[in-house]
């Protein structure tokens, strides 16, 4: 007898398990449901305010996206365009600064020659000008000399007087 009573024990474990087992999952049973009532309403929200919020962008998106391709290709045809006219004037830049040389050059030359014609003239003038001058100078000291050798005077004192005009 007593096995019998260590079956009815064991037996009545079981049971009192297997209810407290079913109690277990009766609570997660009840805390799914509230669950996917939360997660329903979750659904419903995102279907009221996101799905026409992305509709909205999506719409948005497809009315502005032919805009923006277009924009792009007038900002890479202006891009094209301004480097083609930066080309432009740079070249036109360079050939003005080669005939700026170019003519700085030839005025260079021609100042240049203008200056040593005004120096050769300036020497010739100076040459035909202070030759007779010093030839009319010496003549003249030449007849004071003689004047005051007739008159008696000294010879030195001529020599100290003229300085550095003496000829």
């Amino acid at each position: 007898m007593q096995v019998s009573w260590v079956y009815i024990l064991f037996t009545a474990l079981v049971a009192v398990a297997v209810l407290i087992q079913a109690g277990v999952l009766l609570g997660m049973l009840i805390a799914i449901k509230a669950s996917l009532k939360r997660m329903e309403s979750l659904a419903t929200m995102a279907e009221v305010h996101a799905i026409p919020a992305l509709t909205s962008a999506k719409n948005l998106l497809d009315a502005v996206s032919p805009k923006l391709k277009v924009a792009a290709d007038n900002v890479a045809a202006a891009s094209e365009t301004l480097r083609t006219q930066s080309h432009r004037v740079n070249e036109t830049l360079d050939d003005v600064l080669k005939k700026t040389e170019l003519q700085a050059e030839r005025l260079d030359e021609m100042i240049t020659g203008t200056l040593n014609a005004v120096a050769d003239a300036t020497a010739a003038i100076q040459r035909t000008v202070t030759a007779p001058v010093r030839q009319v100078n010496a003549l003249l000291n030449g007849l004071r000399v003689g004047m005051d050798v007739l008159r008696g005077r000294p010879r030195e004192a001529h020599a100290a007087a003229d300085g550095d005009h003496f000829v």
